[in-house]
């Protein structure tokens, strides 16, 4: 058994697309009209057959109190694995992304949170290799 596929509910396809590709680097891999919507993934460039991430619209009505519910809380939906979070956190804050938690130092790995601009919080990880 293995992740191929995982979805993430956005407000806005063609606005995700651009965030998570533009401003985020994944690579589309499919965008096929699907009735008013689109079967739209992206992928890592660092990982071209890794899993896909299906940007998915959040038209369905338990969509938005249970991502209303995560945001006020201050819960990323969807975690993704970085190599340098300081470098990614600077890169990514000059293209003005907002950051609703800077990096931190949580032991085992650094973190940070970020809105993808899209209805979502979204935490980067920088795991260490020696935990101190």
């Amino acid at each position: 058994m293995r992740i191929e596929l995982t979805s993430i509910f956005v407000d806005d396809q063609r606005a995700a697309a651009d965030f998570y590709t533009r401003i985020l680097g994944f690579e589309k891999h499919h965008d096929l009209p699907l009735g008013d919507d689109f079967w739209l993934t992206v992928r890592s460039a660092e990982s071209p057959d890794g899993p896909e991430l299906l940007l998915e619209p959040s038209a369905h009505p338990a969509v938005k109190p249970y991502r209303d519910a995560l945001k006020a809380d201050g819960i990323p939906l969807a975690q993704f694995a970085v190599d340098d979070l300081a470098a990614e956190h600077e890169r990514l804050t000059g293209l003005g992304v907002v950051f609703t938690q800077p990096p931190m130092d949580i032991g085992m790995a650094w973190i940070a949170v970020l809105d993808d601009t899209c209805g979502n919080l979204i935490q980067l990880i920088q795991a260490k290799t020696d935990p101190a």
